[in-house]
């Protein structure tokens, strides 16, 4: 377990201020603030101090989301679904649909792109060979 990890593990029941949180989820200030304003993050205001829930998992749950390319309001919209009083059946539920379908884009992708990388280099050897002829003939000139 990393030392940020630890420190979130051990304020679980406190409140942790902006630069604790960016440093426990490796996140700037301008990132938090963004995941606020797509309703993704509700801190505690103390004043002008902004404070999070140690022990919440939302910042966790939008950085996975966002690894695996599922979009942000499908984030949002799965953190809603955490409170629905049935054990986040609902939410797991949800999360594994959305998850599927971003795996077969996923694997769609790959599958382009691993097209794409056999076509450049069949077009490099073709490229190398025009080269090579290019450089024999000019000898041959001289």
């Amino acid at each position: 377990m990393t030392n940020a990890k630890l420190r979130v593990a051990a304020m679980h029941d406190t409140t942790m201020t902006i630069r604790e949180m960016c440093d426990a989820y490796d996140v700037t200030p301008r990132t938090l603030r963004f995941y606020e304003a797509k309703e993704l993050l509700f801190p505690i205001r103390e004043g002008q101090n902004a404070c999070y829930q140690a022990g919440s998992c939302a910042p966790q749950l939008i950085l996975r989301g966002k690894r695996f390319g599922f979009s942000l309001e499908e984030i949002r919209q799965l953190l809603d679904l955490y409170d629905m009083g049935d054990q986040q059946a609902t939410q797991l539920q949800r999360t594994y649909e959305i998850a599927q379908a971003r795996l077969q884009d996923m694997v769609e992708q790959r599958d382009e792109l691993n097209e794409a990388i056999d076509d450049l280099k069949e077009q490099l050897k073709w490229g190398e060979k025009v080269i090579v002829s290019m450089t024999k003939t000019e000898k041959a000139a001289e």
